[in-house]
C-alpha cells in the first residue's frame, strides 16, 4: 500500500545522510522520491563485493553513464562501506552530484572515524509511520498502535506479533553479530530484554547489570549501542528550572511501541491497565521526536522531574510541557506536575493528553485534550515554533 510519508528530500541542493532504524521505509521512500536516481545497494552481496575491491569503480560508472545533477547517487546502508565515503566527497566536490546515503546504524561510521563529508551533507532522519500518514490512509486505530507499534511492514502485516518477533531476531543479528559490533550476542540480548522492562522509566545501570547478569560497565556501554544503532534514547531530563532541583538520571524510550512490547515479551496490550499507560507514554514520545525532526525544530525533547516526585513527561524547548494520562476521567490531581512546572519557566502551552473523548481547559491555564485532537493538533502545526 502506498503511503505518503511526511520527510521530503525534494530539494537536493546538497546532499543527504538519511538514518533510520531498517524497516522504517527508507528504500521505499526514496523510490518513490527520487525514481530516475542511480542505486548501490550494499545489502547486494555482488555490489558490495564489487565496490569494496575497488571503491573508484563507482565514480568510473557514474562517469560513464553522464553525470545527472538533478538526480541523486543513492547508496544504502553506507555503514557497511565506509570507504565509498571519500569518492562521494570527490564527487560532490568536482561534479556537484547529488548523493543520498542512507544507514540503519551511525555507530560503525563515527566510531571509525570515517569521512563524514565534512558538513557536504545534510543528516536527515526517517521514523516509523505516524498518526499523521496513518490518518491520511484512514486505518489510525489506537489500540493497534499501542500494541504493534507503527513500522510500516508490521503495520501491514496479517501477523504483527509474528513478524515482530522476526524483526527483533533479525535486528541482534543483522546489526549486531554481523557487524561485531559487540563481543557477546548472548549477553546483549539478555540486556536488550531487561532494557525493554524498563522503557519509559528511569534508567538504572546497577539494576540492568543485576538483571541481565551483565557487568555495569558493559551496560553503561550497550546504552550507547542502542542509541548509535537509533534502537533506543536515553531522554535527557529538563534542567532549566528556576525554582526545584531536577534528578540527573534519563528515561529510556525505544524507538518504536511494538519492538518493546517484543522484546518484553506482551503480545497485547489491555486497555485500562498500567501496561497500556506506558504504551500510550510511549507512544506520544514516538510522535514527538518525530514531529520535531521531520519540521525541523531544533527545540530540545526532555522531561521533568524533580527530587520530591514532581513530574511532567514531556517537555519541548521551554514552551510546551505535556503530561500524558490513560486515565478516561482526569481529575484533578493529575494537574499537579503541570501545574507545578509553570513556576519553573516561560511555558506558553501546558497539555495534559488522556484517553478520553472530550477537550476541556482548566482556568489556570492547563488544557486537556483527548489523545486524537492532541495528535492532529501537533501535525497541523499548533506548537511549532
Amino acid at each position: 500500500m502506498y503511503v505518503s510519508r511526511s520527510l521530503s528530500l525534494g530539494d537536493l541542493s546538497r546532499s543527504v545522510f538519511l538514518f533510520g532504524p531498517r524497516q522504517t521505509g527508507k528504500t521505499t521512500l526514496l523510490r518513490q522520491q527520487f525514481p530516475a536516481a542511480r542505486w548501490y545497494n550494499l545489502l547486494e552481496t555482488d555490489v558490495f563485493f564489487r565496490l569494496s575491491a575497488r571503491p573508484r569503480i563507482m565514480r568510473d560508472e557514474i562517469a560513464s553513464s553522464g553525470v545527472d545533477r538533478e538526480n541523486p547517487v543513492i547508496i544504502d546502508e553506507i555503514q557497511k562501506l565506509p570507504v565509498l565515503l571519500d569518492e562521494v566527497q570527490l564527487l560532490i566536490d568536482r561534479d556537484s552530484i547529488p548523493f543520498v546515503l542512507t544507514g540503519s546504524s551511525a555507530r560503525k561510521l563515527v566510531r571509525s572515524g570515517s569521512n563524514l563529508l565534512g558538513g557536504r551533507a545534510r543528516v536527515r532522519k526517517l521514523f516509523p509511520l505516524t498518526s499523521a500518514e496513518l490518518r491520511e490512509l484512514g486505518v489510525l486505530d489506537l489500540q493497534r498502535m499501542l500494541c504493534f507499534g507503527t513500522l510500516p511492514g508490521i503495520w501491514f502485516s496479517s501477523d504483527s506479533a509474528d513478524d515482530l518477533a522476526a524483526y527483533c531476531g533479525t535486528y541482534l543479528q543483522q546489526e549486531i553479530q554481523q557487524e561485531g559490533i559487540v563481543r557477546r550476542i548472548d549477553a546483549f540480548s539478555r540486556f536488550l530484554r531487561t532494557a525493554a522492562t524498563m522503557n519509559t522509566e528511569l534508567v538504572n545501570f546497577e539494576a540492568v547489570a543485576s538483571d541481565a547478569a551483565v557487568p555495569a560497565r558493559t551496560v553503561r556501554e550497550y546504552f550507547e549501542v542502542l542509541s548509535d544503532t537509533l534502537i533506543a534514547e536515553v531522554l535527557e531530563p529538563y534542567r532549566r528550572g528556576a525554582k526545584r532541583k531536577a534528578i540527573s538520571t534519563g528515561k529510556l524510550y525505544f524507538f518504536d511501541v511494538g519492538v518493546s512490547n517484543t522484546l518484553r515479551g506482551v503480545r497485547f496490550v489491555e486497555r485500562g491497565t498500567e501496561g497500556w499507560g506506558k504504551a500510550l507514554e510511549h507512544f506520544i514520545y514516538t510522535e514527538l521526536r518525530a514531529w520535531l525532526s521531520y519540521t525541523r525544530d531544533d527545540r530540545p525533547l526532555t522531561f521533568w522531574r524533580t527530587r520530591h516526585g514532581k513530574e511532567v513527561d514531556f517537555v519541548v524547548g521551554d514552551d510546551l510541557a505535556i503530561e500524558v494520562k490513560a486515565h478516561p476521567n482526569p481529575a484533578d490531581r493529575h494537574l499537579s506536575g503541570l501545574r507545578a512546572i509553570a513556576d519553573e519557566g516561560p511555558f506558553r502551552r501546558r497539555l495534559l493528553v488522556y484517553d478520553g473523548d472530550a477537550p476541556r481547559r482548566i482556568t489556570d491555564g492547563i488544557e486537556i485534550l483527548p489523545v486524537n485532537l492532541f495528535l492532529q493538533k501537533l501535525w497541523a502545526g499548533e506548537w511549532s515554533v
